[in-house]
């Protein structure tokens, strides 16, 4: 795993899952309790090995698989890298959801999920057009995979508002945010 955060806004090519791992592991260096994160893009993008990624960054408790059929999944905090503040991480995919503006925060909400959204990363796959108006603002990240060669080209951005909170930890810069 990279200790270089992950400056926003960013671009890639991904030739592997694990650079899309990496690339989420750096990506969970610029997020705080509170963020959510959008992941957008066809079936077999690497949305799962993106969020792989993010929570191995995030140092975060047990395996992380696709939410397809529980529709979320909750990862308690652990001990997280670069001496930041533990975070769980809330996995979520929107697939099988019609949330759409306020019935998005109703359904999450009926999710029954022990963490409070503000209180975790918040990952959702398959998110676009759903959860945008869960907050201010969120990291929008695009994945696209060239059938032929099975690269991965990604896009990440933050979307309106700043990080829940500043950042602390060895380097104030490594909020890698613009």
């Amino acid at each position: 795993m990279s200790d270089v955060p992950l400056a926003l806004p960013a671009d890639a090519e991904l030739a592997t899952a694990a650079d899309t791992a990496e690339f989420g592991a750096r990506l969970a260096n610029v997020l705080v309790a509170g963020d959510l994160v959008i992941l957008d893009g066809p079936l077999g993008a690497g949305k799962t090995a993106m969020t792989k990624g993010i929570a191995a960054g995030l140092g975060v408790q047990g395996r992380v698989t696709s939410p397809t059929f529980v529709i979320a999944r909750e990862h308690r905090p652990g001990p997280r890298p670069h001496g930041l503040p533990p975070v769980a991480l809330v996995h979520v995919d929107a697939y099988r959801l019609g949330m759409t503006g306020q019935s998005a925060l109703d359904e999450l909400d009926a999710l029954d999920l022990d963490t409070d959204l503000t209180d975790a990363v918040v990952v959702v796959e398959w998110g676009e057009g759903l959860v945008e108006k869960l907050t201010d603002g969120h990291v929008s990240v695009r994945l696209m995979r060239d059938p032929e060669s099975d690269v991965r080209r990604v896009t990440a951005r933050r979307i309106g508002g700043a990080p829940a909170v500043p950042l602390s930890g060895p380097d104030p810069d490594m909020r890698g945010v613009s």
